[in-house]
């Protein structure tokens, strides 16, 4: 370590004002910092000082995304491995395109018990989504540095982790890269860049991708990485392998749910996540370890995690005793509620947003209560759409100033009668 700090600080005046790579600045200082503390702090009194900066707290909250990243690897290769197996009988025996040859190579079969033929299958759609949205992100917000002449911004570092969370296996990587894009510019950079954005970037940028190409990222039947096209009887089979999630089929069936018990096996299937869906969203289990790191670390607010709870426990209940022929989703309780979709996700890592979210106490357990009860809402009302976290959010993302303004209202007005002001 001591010879890479020499070695960056006999490299540092090119960088500075006068140097052959002064505009690149930005870039520098953000390796730099990220591997070492800054060079240079506040002296005077006024300032508060703290071992956490936001680059340690964006790496602590990548920390606790690192279960759900397990998971989107695992229990993609496990779906896909899972339907390659069911067609077996039939001469299906192809991943889709290139990552065939590699999966092959490497001498894996489809064994869905083999957790490390899983974890590789899955990584070989995961981790190309993955490394585009850092590719085309992280240029834009160096590309941003640069003309504003400011520091690069650390929290693309979190939304670079949460947005390929977010999407289905087989997304088409041109999409990811207009999403992310859209996601940067739209949701943050139009903003002023990190801390002045009203809407979370990753769910801005997966927003986008929803409404743009709804057939690639349905909220019900996510396509499981999987191609039957070179089958002998491709004419009989689809293109791909349509796995519908629990969501998917609550709301097309009122038997979906029935004899499914708490702590039944479909229930704790899905509350591991071992469940097809968006490939990072799966995983109650790994969200809730997430959860316990971001809330020991006091980065992520238990306020809001609560009151998204409160909130879904309530608006479940107040819709779960209406009956409807019609509209099957009156039938989902509360407890499936939490294990279904990007509920878990949206909770811990999307809501706890300290930038977009409210920042007062109380706020947020008003925030988070809403965003529970508009997930439910989105859900039961309107069943052609059965996932509902990512708009609850971003609604109430544009919420969230308008309740903190009260309460800050509320607090000054305390003030001063205290003061008899």
């Amino acid at each position: 370590m001591k010879f890479l700090r020499k070695f960056l600080d006999k490299q540092e005046h090119h960088f500075l004002p006068g140097g052959k790579l002064e505009k690149l600045y930005p870039l520098w200082e953000a390796n730099d910092s990220f591997l070492f503390t800054p060079g240079s702090v506040t002296k005077g009194p006024t300032h508060v000082r703290d071992a956490l900066d936001l680059k340690r707290m964006m790496v602590t909250v990548v920390v606790a995304l690192l279960p759900c990243f397990f998971m989107a690897m695992y229990n993609t290769g496990l779906q896909s491995n899972l339907a390659v197996g069911t067609h077996l009988d039939q001469g299906v025996v192809a991943i889709q395109g290139w990552q065939n040859a590699i999966y092959q190579w490497m001498g894996f079969s489809y064994d869905p018990s083999d957790m490390l033929a899983c974890v590789v299958h899955g990584a070989l759609y995961f981790l190309p989504i993955f490394i585009v949205t850092f590719a085309v992100g992280g240029a834009i917000e160096v590309l941003f540095s640069i003309v504003r002449k400011h520091e690069v911004n650390e929290g693309f570092l979190v939304t670079g982790f949460l947005l390929p969370l977010t999407l289905p296996a087989t997304m088409p990587l041109w999409q990811v890269a207009l999403g992310v894009a859209f996601g940067v510019l739209v949701g943050k950079e139009v903003f002023g860049g990190t801390g002045m954005n009203v809407l979370n970037p990753a769910l801005t940028g997966r927003a986008f991708l929803f409404f743009a190409y709804p057939a690639e990222i349905s909220g019900d039947k996510p396509w499981i990485a999987a191609d039957f096209s070179g089958a002998s009887l491709s004419s009989t089979l689809p293109d791909g392998v349509s796995g519908a999630t629990w969501l998917g089929k609550a709301a097309a069936s009122s038997d979906a749910l029935k004899g499914m018990e708490f702590m039944g096996p479909e229930w704790m299937d899905s509350f591991i996540g071992l469940v097809p869906g968006s490939m990072g969203e799966t995983s109650a289990l790994a969200c809730l370890i997430g959860a316990v790191i971001l809330i020991a670390t006091q980065i992520g607010s238990w306020r809001t995690m609560l009151g998204v709870v409160i909130g879904t426990f309530v608006m479940a209940n107040m819709l779960h005793g209406i009956e409807s022929d019609t509209n099957h989703m009156f039938a989902i309780p509360f407890h499936w509620h939490i294990v279904l979709g990007g509920w878990a996700f949206g909770m811990v890592f999307m809501a706890t947003d300290p930038v977009s979210s409210a920042f007062t106490d109380k706020g947020k357990l008003i925030y988070g209560f809403l965003i529970g009860v508009l997930v439910v809402l989105v859900r039961v009302v309107n069943p052609a759409y059965p996932e509902g976290m990512m708009l609850a959010i971003l609604f109430m993302n544009m919420f969230a100033p308008f309740i903190d303004h009260f309460f800050v209202q509320a607090n000054i007005k305390r003030r001063l009668a205290r003061h008899g002001t």
